[in-house]
Formats: C-alpha cells, sequence, structure tokens
C-alpha cells in the first residue's frame, strides 16, 4: 500500500506530527519513521535507519528536524533525545562493496526495508521519505520531504546521519589523506581534490564516475612493473 488510507486526513499546517496523529486516529499506530544517509556520496557506507516515537508528550522530541537542517551538535542533541525516547529504534550500515554490487537504488531499498524489520515494536504503518519501500510487512507511505513533515522521519534521518558521520569520522583515523571527518564522503571540490591526488581507497564506490575516473588516472600514472 502506497497511498493514503482512505478517511485519512492530515492539515497543512498540523506540525511535525500531524501525520503519526493522523494515522493513529484510524487505528494505525504504532507508525514507524524510516530514511537513509549517504545514497549521494562516493565513499563510506550507505546508513538507513528506522524509528517509532511514543504518542503524546513524550513522543515530542526537542530540536527534531530534518537531519540535513540542523547543525552537527543540533544532530548530537537531537540523537540522544531519540534515543532515548523511541519505542524502538533501528540502524543498517551497508558498506561500499555492497553497494557497488547492488547499484545505489537497490541498496538504499533494502536497506530501509532491513531497517524496518529489525525494529523490536512491528509498526503498523511506515512513513518513509521522498519514495516507496515495497516488500515491508506494513502499509506504508512515500512522503515527501518526509523529514521536514514527519517527526518519525526526521527521527529515522537524525539516527541515520549522526550514525554515519561517527563512522566517517573513524575512516579518517584510517585515511587521513581524505579528510572523510570535513566531507564525510559526499562529492565536495576538497574530496574531488583529494582523489585526484590519492586515488581511491578501500571505502569509495567503484560505482560512481569519478572514483572509475580517478582509478583510470591513477593506472595510467603508475610506472611499469619491472620485467621479471
Amino acid at each position: 500500500m502506497t497511498t493514503r488510507p482512505r478517511g485519512v486526513t492530515i492539515r497543512r499546517d498540523a506540525g511535525l506530527y500531524g501525520y503519526e496523529r493522523a494515522l493513529r486516529r484510524h487505528g494505525l499506530g504504532p507508525v514507524a519513521g524510516v530514511d537513509e544517509a549517504g545514497r549521494g556520496a562516493c565513499a563510506g557506507p550507505l546508513v538507513a535507519a528506522a524509528a517509532v516515537l511514543p504518542e503524546g508528550r513524550s513522543g515530542v522530541v526537542p530540536g527534531l528536524a530534518d537531519s540535513k537542517l540542523l547543525t552537527a551538535r543540533a544532530r548530537e542533541r537531537a540523537y540522544d533525545e531519540v534515543v532515548r525516547r523511541a519505542l524502538a529504534w533501528s540502524v543498517v550500515v551497508i558498506e561500499p562493496g555492497e553497494c557497488d554490487r547492488l547499484g545505489m537504488h537497490v541498496a538504499n531499498v533494502e536497506a530501509l526495508r532491513r531497517a524496518v524489520a529489525r525494529l523490536a515494536v512491528a509498526p503498523a504503518y511506515v512513513l518513509s521519505d521522498g519514495f516507496g519501500v515495497d516488500g515491508l510487512r506494513a502499509p506504508s507511505l512515500a512522503v515527501w520531504k518526509g523529514d521536514r513533515v514527519a517527526g518519525c522521519v526526521a527521527a529515522a534521518s537524525v539516527i541515520a546521519k549522526v550514525t554515519r558521520d561517527r563512522i566517517m569520522t573513524d575512516h579518517h583515523e584510517v585515511h587521513p589523506d581524505y579528510r572523510f571527518d570535513v566531507h564525510k564522503g559526499y562529492i565536495t571540490p576538497l574530496h574531488e581534490e583529494r582523489l585526484a591526488a590519492h586515488g581511491p581507497s578501500a571505502i569509495h564506490r567503484r560505482c560512481f564516475v569519478n572514483v572509475r575516473r580517478a582509478a583510470a588516472a591513477r593506472s595510467l600514472e603508475s610506472p611499469p612493473a619491472p620485467p621479471a
């Protein structure tokens, strides 16, 4: 099910938790939100998260918003609040090699599906950000800019983003030349400069054309092997 349930109406001014309240009024609770981080990055893992927030005031998370709109410090505070308040939450990490094997869209849908499946509380309804997720055990609705208009999706967005940022900061300790702590694997001028200078690392995704181009350039620069 990828359309809004019949009879469910969400007012434009319903706020960040309007979708969940409307669905619960029609007996479709608990409601899970699911989102990902790192789909557009050319290095590092894809991370998906799912979250179920409680009803009432305890489910209203201070400072919660789309993770992309928050500062790093605000995301960390929101993350702590989400994991403390959530009825259930989960994280799935898809490593670069699996992203290459599956392709980014398939990897993304698979990660979102796994995140919902790992929730300790089975949702009666699932809200996703932007596009539908096939193969869920519960009906679902893809919400345009869901991480800005649905609290549970925003919560999942924060969990995914903070988890991935921490992973990329750890990768910086292993591969400091690339400055993964700054750009987190996304395609920025700094990242492109380091990628051209050093070639792809073990965590770069070969399914991205800029990574393949950098690998090809490095192979041309390498001197031929000496004769045996």
